[in-house]
């Protein structure tokens, strides 16, 4: 698999790809591979029929559509690397069309469910300011959990109430903040030194070791609380970012001022959120029509 290897290092290196799709992108293509060596297929050699066959083997694993078409994505991308570096003549899967996705629309909490969430009345440890700021800026920005954790103190403004982040392909934007994380920052920093156990760390959010905080902790904070306010819904960090999104157009913001927010490349990943507020304002109405 040396041939992988140097793939996945040219999509870090030479195309900045995240370390999310770089996971995915592996699992992905050991998958194929073990597949190939099974059925002692060449991977170079390898047939439209036999394509078709791996795709059936697939669908036997009950992989849905879109795992399926992220399967397609990374060996489309593969061979064209393989057909660059001169190992293979044609790229057989650019003839191989990715099944169609329903696509889901992502999970929001409405205006009760978000201030169940950021009520840290009472809540006054040094935890519980680490938690109230996560969650305050998560909503307040929309920035991914990756963004969050990767912050550092010389990011912040708290003046004009930015904060500086390097998003999907280590690009950089400007993200915004309002008074509430505006408090909430500045009472966790006042506590922060607690978390430093006399080292010296320059990410804003620390562990009890003090040493950066992962990703995994902070999911694994948001569960938590989701858990200690015993909301009855799924929450992610990823649906603050999708609610922060829902509501600045429930409130009449532009469509391509939240793509820029949100860090989006492409406009049409942002419209999505067209078709979630007419849902969320859809679901509002019902459930005020239930509560009559």
């Amino acid at each position: 698999m040396k041939e992988v290897e140097a793939f996945l290092e040219y999509l870090k290196f030479e195309r900045n790809y995240s370390e999310n799709t770089l996971l995915g992108y592996e699992n992905e293509l050991r998958k194929y591979y073990q597949y190939l060596e099974e059925k002692k297929i060449h991977p170079f050699k390898i047939t439209k029929q036999e394509i078709w066959d791996y795709l059936k083997y697939l669908d036997q694993l009950k992989y849905t559509n879109t795992s399926v078409a992220r399967h397609i994505t990374a060996l489309r991308s593969y061979y064209s690397y393989l057909k660059e570096q001169g190992r293979i003549v044609t790229n057989i899967f650019k003839t191989v069309h990715n099944p169609k996705t329903k696509r889901k629309l992502p999970d929001t909490l409405n205006y009760e469910e978000i201030a169940t969430l950021l009520d840290f009345q009472n809540e006054t440890t040094p935890r519980d300011l680490l938690c109230r700021c996560m969650f305050e800026l998560l909503y307040a920005t929309g920035m991914r959990v990756s963004e969050l954790v990767n912050i550092q103190l010389k990011d912040i403004d708290l003046k004009e109430r930015t904060i500086r982040t390097l998003g999907k392909g280590s690009k950089e934007r400007i993200v915004l903040f309002g008074d509430y994380a505006k408090e909430a920052l500045e009472d966790y920093l006042n506590v922060r030194n607690v978390f430093l156990k006399g080292k010296k760390c320059d990410y804003l959010f620390l562990n009890t070791l003090g040493n950066q905080m992962s990703r995994s902790s902070a999911e694994q904070m948001v569960s938590a609380r989701v858990k200690k306010v015993a909301m009855q819904h799924h929450v992610s960090p990823h649906t603050l970012r999708h609610t922060f999104a829902t509501h600045l157009l429930l409130n009449g913001a532009d469509i391509r001022t939240v793509q820029e927010l949100l860090g989006h490349e492409k406009l049409n990943t942002t419209q999505i959120y067209t078709h979630l507020s007419n849902e969320y304002l859809r679901q509002e109405y019902f459930h005020k029509m239930k509560r009559k």
